[in-house]
């Protein structure tokens, strides 16, 4: 009887004590570790592959991205995009519906003087190795003239694209067409303004609720009120150097930050409101997600139903002498 009592108990000891999902979900802090990307200027969570981040470098690379593996920091896939000629300065990059990537060729290193830039879109691999893709190029122009921009968010429900510019007083939000159009010229319009902040990347939430706007130094959240944007608080960032992208994590619970620079850190901060955007889902915030509903830490948690699981054993144990 002492044996399979000591298996029950075992079993119940390692459930207790098993990694919480949350650790598999590339939440944590990481460091790009490809020697190529020195200029990373763009972030995005893949839907797809779970704890993988698209990334890409600022100008004078070429048509290239690549896929990041958070939990150990290393590129596990190079995509070569085809048919987009030769990107001037990529500076954004955001998933959409169905897994298309899009990449914002739309920096103006000329101070806001040319007068198109371009967006890419291409399907995200479904495996995950160096490989060439097709890439569909838009040509984006501005109704108020050029502009410099380093921001580039696609509506997760609708597939619209917006770009906010980036201006040391402030700027704006500008939606394009519902649809872009390979032929011809995609005319972005200023929906709302985006004052105090010189943006360097801005994310939208999975669930198409919530837009961040970072800086170098400081980031903003907003209500996204169907692109009639409503500022909800003022956030801070880690310092990393200089600070050129912010995405959510899949899960919408988290903001990770990063940097250009070689071997350049990405850090995790909680969302505002808590990661409310998976509430519809049953999900908490990143905070009860790991404190629970008791009050106690994920740690704390941990111990307490190890030291129950322990109490079993002992109490178990000592029945059986008793019975022997």
């Amino acid at each position: 009887m002492r044996r399979p009592f000591a298996l029950l108990a075992a079993a119940l000891l390692t459930g207790a004590l098993a990694v919480p999902a949350s650790a598999a979900d590339g939440d944590e802090k990481f460091t790009i570790k490809d020697p190529r990307i020195t200029e990373s200027s763009g972030l995005a969570a893949s839907r797809q592959h779970p704890g993988i981040y698209w990334t890409h470098n600022d100008s004078d690379d070429g048509a290239y991205l690549y896929a990041v593996d958070s939990s150990t920091g290393e590129t596990v896939a190079t995509i070569t995009m085809s048919g987009v000629g030769s990107p001037r300065d990529v500076e954004a990059i955001s998933i959409g519906p169905d897994n298309q990537i899009y990449v914002g060729d739309i920096g103006d290193n000329l101070g806001g003087t040319w007068p198109y830039v371009w967006i890419y879109r291409l399907p995200e691999p479904k495996n995950l190795r160096d490989q060439t893709i097709k890439a569909t190029q838009y040509v984006v122009k501005y109704s108020g003239g050029a502009r410099d921009a380093e921001s580039l968010v696609v509506h997760p429900k609708t597939g619209r694209v917006y770009i906010v510019d980036k201006n040391e007083k402030g700027g704006h939000l500008f939606e394009g067409p519902a649809e872009l159009s390979p032929s011809g010229a995609n005319v972005f319009h200023p929906v709302a303004a985006v004052p105090d902040l010189e943006a360097t990347d801005a994310t939208l939430s999975p669930d198409g609720e919530h837009l961040v706007v970072r800086s170098y130094f400081g980031a903003i959240a907003y209500d996204w009120n169907g692109g009639k944007i409503k500022k909800k608080e003022r956030l801070g960032v880690p310092f990393l150097g200089q600070g050129e992208s912010v995405t959510y994590t899949a899960d919408g619970k988290r903001l990770m930050y990063g940097a250009e620079g070689a071997d350049s850190p990405v850090e995790p901060q909680d969302a505002p409101g808590g990661g409310d955007s998976d509430s519809s889902s049953g999900s908490g915030s990143s905070a009860t997600s790991e404190s629970g509903g008791d009050g106690l830490t994920g740690n704390l948690k941990t111990g307490a139903i190890a030291a129950g699981v322990l109490l079993v054993v002992v109490l178990g144990v000592r029945g059986m002498r008793r019975r022997g």
